[in-house]
């Protein structure tokens, strides 16, 4: 059966649409999935990570001959019991806190009131906080326990021109089962996702060989040894990376709680717990777990050296956790470009909300991995991680195409620093050209393309030898 050669073409030209459209409705329904599956897959992600985590402890159990189930079952109920704990630990002091924040209204509203008397002598900056002096003056507001009624108020007769008539509405009293109903849907759905999070690590560490079996088998098995290298290679750096940095944060958050408690801030444990969970989240996690302890202490100290002081704690430790410690535990980088982070924090709290936020870094670590170890998946390295898309000969050459040799002048430049200029002509300039003759070769560039691209190849050696011939210490004269 013969095709038409019209409607071959049509069906050529039509199937770039095909495979965009095709790709559209892919990441809409897997988009989808994550979105409306969110009450599973939330249980099986976290419960991944925890075995990242859990198998070195599982391991050293097991090198001591301890029964593999018995190490298993020994590790996830001490693990479950530290975060049970620290759960505990976090609302009996946010219990407290909440208690004692009455109390500071008073300090506040003087801060308040303090503040607007020196900014109504300035013009300007008294409107500029008019409006954050109200809201600031209606939380204090709120804050304060309501006043007990005295026996006039209580006994004056009701609609007086004085004190007008109050009118409350109440709702009307919901029966013994909807009460029980609706306080059972709010314990038991925690109570539910953290059971199937317990099953679910229990099930993946207690059978990770054969996990990682069929891992092999969907990646590839017709070169095993490949494939396996690259798993297991996967696998540790994985648990590495993800024990490295809990044990950063944790330590972060140590830090804090007892910098909090020298300085004197209510509740040092409930601030450390929370720097600790906060710094998972990428850029703006130690940023956001300043912002309480710093409120708290506006309102406890009459003065603003409380305040000062935390600010001070805060400016000095995340540097030093982000650009000293990180690097020497896990490299200067999580293999992740800045803009994937962000994009994947967006789109992981969209679908997942606060716990897809502090999923977002390690599940995107995850899929760098993959597309760096999986030939199939070699796209998603391409799009979230941080390295190269092009080789410099690549990027020299597109940049002739582009018409923008100025880009090329600053690459070879950097280059120069590090390198002979004759390397960098043999490494990046020669494959360029031959990259050029190939698609001469194949029609692909017209004459006024070709042109254009010589001439961006001469301005780029013109200028490169101009600098190296400025760069180029002088020589002295032989005696």
């Amino acid at each position: 059966m013969t095709t038409d050669p019209v409607t071959t073409r049509l069906l050529r030209q039509a199937l770039p649409v095909v495979t965009t459209l095709a790709s559209m409705l892919l990441v809409v329904t897997l988009a989808g999935a994550l979105y409306f599956g969110r009450d599973i897959l939330v249980p099986v992600a976290l419960a991944i990570l925890l075995s990242f985590v859990l198998v070195p402890a599982v391991r050293a159990l097991r090198r001591v001959r301890v029964p593999r189930v018995a190490a298993v079952l020994l590790v996830v109920v001490l693990a479950f019991g530290l975060l049970g704990a620290i759960g505990s630990l976090i609302a009996r002091e946010a219990a407290q806190l909440a208690t004692d924040l009455p109390r500071y209204s008073l300090t506040l509203r003087d801060k308040i009131t303090a503040l607007r008397a020196a900014t109504a002598e300035r013009g300007s900056l008294s409107d500029t906080f008019s409006g954050f002096f109200d809201m600031a003056e209606e939380i204090g507001k709120e804050l304060q326990p309501p006043a007990a009624k005295t026996k006039s108020e209580t006994n004056a007769p009701l609609g007086t021109a004085e004190r007008p008539m109050q009118v409350e509405i109440h709702a009307p009293r919901t029966g013994l089962l909807t009460t029980l109903g609706s306080v059972a849907g709010g314990v038991l759905h925690p109570l539910a996702t953290l059971g199937l999070i317990l099953l679910f690590t229990i099930f993946i560490v207690l059978q990770r060989e054969d996990l990682r079996n069929r891992a092999i088998r969907l990646a590839g098995s017709s070169d095993l040894r490949r494939t396996t290298a690259a798993i297991d290679d996967a696998t540790s750096r994985l648990s590495r990376f993800f024990v490295a940095q809990l044990i950063l944060n944790v330590a972060f958050g140590l830090v804090i709680g007892v910098g909090l408690w020298f300085i004197g801030v209510p509740s040092p444990i409930l601030f450390g717990v929370i720097a600790g969970i906060s710094r998972f989240v990428p850029y703006v996690g130690a940023v956001l777990s300043a912002a309480l302890p710093l409120a708290i202490a506006v309102a406890v100290d009459p003065g603003w050296s409380m305040a000062i002081q935390v600010a001070i704690l805060f400016v000095v430790i995340e540097p030093i956790a982000g650009h000293v410690v990180e690097p020497l535990l896990y490299g200067h980088s999580t293999g992740i470009s800045p803009i994937a982070v962000i994009l994947a924090a967006t789109i992981w709290t969209f679908l997942w909300g606060p716990i897809g936020l502090l999923l977002a870094t390690p599940l995107t670590v995850c899929l760098v991995v993959l597309g760096r170890h999986v030939e199939r998946l070699w796209f998603l390295d391409v799009i979230l991680g941080d390295r190269p898309a092009l080789g410099p000969q690549e990027i020299f050459y597109q940049r002739m195409l582009a018409g923008d040799p100025a880009e090329a002048v600053d690459q070879g430049r950097l280059f120069l620093k590090e390198r002979a200029l004759v390397t960098y002509y043999d490494e990046v300039v020669l494959p360029g050209l031959r990259m050029a003759q190939e698609d001469a070769a194949r029609g692909m560039l017209d004459r006024e393309r070709q042109g254009e691209v010589g001439a961006g190849f001469r301005t780029v050696v013109e200028a490169l030898g101009l600098a190296r011939k400025r760069g180029m210490p002088r020589r002295s004269r032989k005696p």
